[in-house]
Order: C-alpha cells, then structure tokens, then sequence
C-alpha cells in the first residue's frame, strides 16, 4: 500500500470523460435513456459512473454472463448478438456513439442475452447496476424520470422485434 493512500482515506478525485470538448454531463443529456432528466439529477449519475476503453475486437461482455452494468458508448461502435443454434453469428444490433446498451440487467438478474463485442475502438461511460440502484433508491425523482424513458425505450425494441418478426414469418413462405 503505497503512503498516499493512507493521508486521509480521502479518494482522488476522477477525471472528467469529455469528448469533443463536452463533459459526461453534456454527453448523457443528449441521451434517449436521460431525455428530460434535470442537470443536478443527471450528475448524480455522472458521480457514480465511470469511463472504461476497449480496443476494435474486444468483448466486453458475453451472452450467459452475469450483468451488472450498463453502457453508454461515447466513441466509437459495439456490435450486439446472439449465437443462433445451426446458423451461428447473429448482429441484432451495432450501437453507436450516443446510444447505450445493457440496461436488461439493470432491471432484472438474468443471464446477458447477448454478446456485446467493440466493432472498433470504443470509450464507455460505464454504471455499476447496484451503485445505480443505490442512487435511485435515495433519489425517487430520478427513478421516476429515468423508469419511464426505459419503458419507451423497451416499446420501440419491442416494436421493432415485433416488425422484423413479422417480416421473417412473412419472407418464409416464399
């Protein structure tokens, strides 16, 4: 243990993600999941959250595995999918900068349902499910906001699901 960890159990203050000259903040604003969310709650967020890099290629999270945070992706892309029986490799998704991924285990404790790899070098804003959850147990005005831009986040995948189902059913026949 190095002498400074011990002058005042104090932490080091984290450094700030900005990107093209704008801060986490900015950022997350910009952001379906915190549309509407009010600055001082949305940096209770940026407080609890972190920034983790990845290089083009890397998983960084696979299907099966136990999740335990969410994802923003503030540079670059990340392909989701799934291995599907007898067909292999299936892309459901390439999340780009500004969208964000990984919310599910956020709301419950199943299994990742996908495999999450960077299509290319990536910078993530990163929050921990259960400091999250600490947060919006203390901060119900937060929980409120953010609960309701999940739900219509969750209807449009589901919408979409439902049309790209209908178009396989559809194409099959043929």
């Amino acid at each position: 243990m190095s002498d400074d960890a011990d002058e005042g159990n104090a932490k080091a203050p984290k450094p700030k993600l900005v990107i093209e000259g704008k801060s986490t903040l900015e950022i997350l604003a910009q952001i379906d999941m915190f549309n509407g969310v009010p600055e001082g709650h949305l940096q209770r967020v940026v407080d609890i959250g972190l920034e983790e890099q990845y290089k083009g290629g890397a998983t960084i999270f696979s299907e099966g595995d136990a999740g335990d945070k969410f994802y923003v992706v503030v540079e670059g892309a990340v392909r989701i999918s799934r291995i599907v029986p007898g067909m292999g490799e299936e892309a459901l998704a390439v999340v780009r900068a500004g969208h964000y991924f990984g919310e599910m285990s956020l709301i419950d404790d199943a299994p990742r349902s996908a495999t999450a790899v960077c299509h290319e070098k990536c910078r993530l804003f990163v929050v921990n499910r259960r400091d999250l959850e600490d947060l919006l147990f203390v901060d119900r005005d937060l929980a409120y906001e953010l609960l309701w831009n999940w739900v219509r986040t969750l209807s449009r995948r589901l919408r979409a699901t439902n049309d790209k189902m209908t178009f396989l059913a559809t194409t099959s026949k043929f």
